[in-house]
């Protein structure tokens, strides 16, 4: 399970970088607006200017890149099967056919297979940026301000806000949960090795206890806010008024340019 600790979404690295001190509405909508352009684009050569572009994000955001690169450690089952399922199902010249099963390996198949990888990390990485400079608080007010204007209908905005941050907040505490049942039962002599379906069986029992302990600090997190007479929605101030800068209407420029180039770039029209 140390592969957990990799896992940076729900996490909060504090700096003063040009991409923290970015208002966390500008980051919300750039990062959203973004994962669309790079689902909707077509071919490599998006998913690379987009790749180009993130990095350098990343640079000025001062956050190490190695922190960046093991956040995708965790989901490499999932690019892994991803990889293998359009490798598998799409059809085109066949490279290799399975003696075991009524498939073939086609070269199409191999282009697809990496296409959607490579997407899917880029989404990730985006996700993840966005929440390792932005502070959880931050987080929450941005949210809330973008979904006030729902009010009108009876939209709960400052909940809705509430609950998500919470949730991401959750993520990291989860994880270190997970680890130390783990380390917990490996002391006891349980094992956790094999091939990766005996892996995956013998992680069931650890499901178990982190649900009960998930379930439990949602339960006292609950008891505390009311101990505590906490009462969100109307009328309730913040600490810190959000404001947007001229930093803010640069990145939102910048964002939006690079969301075009990648979705009408002249190799996208046929």
């Amino acid at each position: 399970m140390p592969i957990l600790k990799d896992i940076t979404i729900g996490r909060y690295v504090e700096s003063d970088s040009t991409i923290h001190r970015l208002d966390p509405r500008t980051k919300f909508l750039s990062a959203l607006l973004l994962m669309t352009a790079v689902l909707i684009a077509d071919g490599f050569a998006p998913l690379l200017a987009f790749a180009a572009f993130l990095t350098v994000a990343i640079a000025l955001s001062r956050l190490p890149p190695a922190m960046i690169v093991r956040n995708l450690r965790p989901f490499v089952w999932l690019f892994f099967f991803t990889f293998v399922m359009h490798a598998l199902m799409t059809p085109g010249s066949v490279l290799l056919e399975l003696p075991f099963a009524d498939a073939a390996i086609s070269r199409e198949g191999l282009g697809r297979g990496a296409y959607f990888s490579l997407r899917l990390s880029l989404v990730i990485t985006t996700a993840a940026l966005m929440t390792l400079t932005t502070a959880p608080v931050e987080l929450a007010n941005g949210l809330e301000r973008l979904l006030n204007p729902l009010r009108a209908v009876g939209f709960p905005a400052h909940e809705m806000a509430m609950m998500v941050t919470i949730s991401l907040r959750f993520v990291p505490v989860l994880i270190e949960e997970a680890e130390r049942i783990y380390k917990a039962q490996l002391a006891r002599g349980a094992d956790f090795g094999g091939n990766p379906f005996q892996r995956i069986w013998r992680l069931v029992p650890l499901l178990v206890p982190l649900f009960v302990s998930a379930f439990g600090r949602a339960d006292r997190l609950a008891v505390a806010m009311e101990s505590r007479c906490y009462r969100g929605g109307a009328n309730r101030t913040t600490y810190r008024e959000l404001r947007f800068h001229r930093r803010d209407f640069g990145a939102a420029t910048a964002v939006v340019a690079v969301s075009c180039f990648l979705i009408w770039l002249p190799w996208n029209v046929h």
